[in-house]
């Protein structure tokens, strides 16, 4: 997923923003970057997505796992393939070379499919999603020193990507990631925030139990427009808060 393994529709660049190019995954590693040059299309576990572009409006369907269609009401297609991975393990996430002036948090939920898959499962518009990870802004030193923020390790080329833990507890069965940066810009510059989400299909294995059942949120719905998280300018100097809810933790 452009969010953890993309499907995208055309090369990336900094002018033309990013997206997650590659995947390890269970130890195995999912590339898509080369998909668009491929005529069929390999199968992937990545939900497709229609161009590198932002999400702009919290109210769309796209939010949910990209899309940024003319319309912004199509939303992205469910993948045919799904990546095995043991409940507790680390997923490595290697994004593109990130443009330096779109700071701002990365955010990773999961949502549980039904039992004969997420080949055919759209999420959206019920509240089936928790978040299992964030990274936001680190504070350290005066204040003119606050603006190291979770994207900035992906500016630099080559860089080691993102990690998330899936959560160790959950039951086996088939789950859908849903990876994001929020670039929160400068209100001297671009004002608003722009969303950048992909989805990508897991079949989980492990001993958990667990399916979460509360603190669930949608997309759209999980954010408002105003929410300060978003709003934020990465030159301000406040506390940062991540949009969304809390973290869940076994």
């Amino acid at each position: 997923m452009r969010s953890a393994v993309a499907l995208i529709s055309c090369v990336a660049t900094v002018a033309a923003h990013g997206f997650v190019q590659n995947a390890t995954i269970g130890g195995k590693q999912y590339d898509p970057y080369q998909d668009v040059y491929m005529n069929p299309a390999p199968q992937r576990i990545s939900r497709f997505i229609y161009s590198n572009g932002p999400i702009q409006d919290v109210s769309l369907v796209d939010l949910e796992c990209g899309g940024s269609t003319p319309d912004g009401v199509v939303g992205s297609k469910p993948a045919p393939l799904h990546a095995p991975a043991e409940a507790g393990s680390t997923v490595n996430l290697r994004w593109t070379d990130w443009p330096e002036s779109h700071q701002g948090p990365i955010l990773t939920y999961m949502a549980r499919c039904p039992d004969s898959g997420c080949t055919n499962y759209t999420a959206s518009p019920a509240p089936v999603w928790f978040k299992i990870a964030q990274e936001g802004r680190h504070t350290y030193g005066p204040e003119w020193l606050q603006n190291e923020w979770a994207t900035s390790p992906l500016i630099p080329m080559p860089n080691a990507g993102i990690n998330y833990t899936i959560p160790a507890c959950l039951k086996p069965g088939y789950w859908l990631v849903r990876h994001e940066i929020i670039a929160l810009h400068s209100a001297y510059n671009y004002p608003g925030a722009q969303f950048y989400p992909g989805c990508h299909q897991l079949e989980i294995k492990g001993t958990g139990t667990t399916v979460p059942k509360e603190g669930l949120v949608s997309f759209p719905g999980a954010y408002k427009g105003d929410d300060k998280g978003i709003t934020y300018s990465i030159y301000g100097t406040d506390e940062y808060v991540i949009p969304g809810p809390s973290v869940f933790e076994c």
